[in-house]
């Protein structure tokens, strides 16, 4: 069972910030450490988005990438990104990633899918934002393997209906709820990935440290997910 810990924008774009929680997650015993590979301006709008200036404030560039991915590698801990565009796909490709995340707003982003198949590296797909039956068919892609998802930030819990979610079919589960409830009732459903955010202190600005883990609560998801492998041995 492999735990992923979504990072994103949570550096607030201070680069020594985002070092500090590779460790600090690769110390909790989180599995990946992912980020989110974008040109701000280009993939978030900017008319009735108050946090457009943060989300420039926290696009990476390539040598951001690249620093990130090798303290990745010095910890032990896998480097992931979703990425939003062709040529940051090319970034990607250079540090040779392992797989590629595709965020729940780029499932129908045809080129950029087309693109991320090409590459012949596996995919993770949220499907929070799919309307289609069924799961979304990649044109290309060697491996597929799908996360339940609610895009509604933070979920509440009685919106997640993971009674209704097949781990079978899903890989596993991005949760966007608070707490650890969620996460921990999927796990012993079955799913064998779960994607949430992380943060290092919940009170700092930006959009997504209220509603995310910190490594206290990475710490016991940890040793659930191992205690709970023991229970199942």
């Amino acid at each position: 069972m492999e735990l992923i810990v979504e990072i994103g924008q949570n550096h607030n774009g201070d680069m020594n910030l985002a070092l500090d929680m590779v460790r600090i997650a690769a110390e909790a015993g989180a599995d990946v450490a992912k980020f989110q590979v974008y040109d701000a301006r280009a993939l978030f709008p900017r008319e009735g988005n108050p946090w457009f200036e943060y989300n420039c404030a926290t696009e990476l560039s390539r040598d951001d990438v690249a620093l990130l991915a090798d303290a990745c590698r010095r910890y032990g801990i896998e480097f992931m990104a979703s990425v939003f565009d062709e040529e940051r796909v090319e970034w990607l490709e250079d540090l040779g990633v392992r797989r590629y995340k595709v965020a729940s707003r780029s499932v129908t982003e045809t080129p950029l899918l087309r693109r991320l198949a090409a590459t012949g590296k596996p995919l993770l797909v949220s499907l929070g934002m799919w309307r289609g039956d069924g799961f979304p068919q990649i044109a290309g892609a060697d491996r597929v393997e799908y996360l339940y998802c609610v895009s509604e930030y933070p979920t509440p819990l009685e919106h997640l209906h993971l009674q209704h979610c097949d781990f079978n079919a899903y890989a596993g589960f991005s949760d966007h709820s608070i707490g650890l409830t969620a996460a921990m009732a999927a796990l012993s459903r079955g799913a064998r990935i779960i994607e949430k955010h992380f943060t290092i202190d919940k009170t700092m600005y930006g959009p997504d440290h209220e509603g995310s883990m910190d490594a206290e609560e990475l710490r016991r998801l940890v040793r659930f997910r191992d205690e709970l492998a023991l229970c199942l041995k």
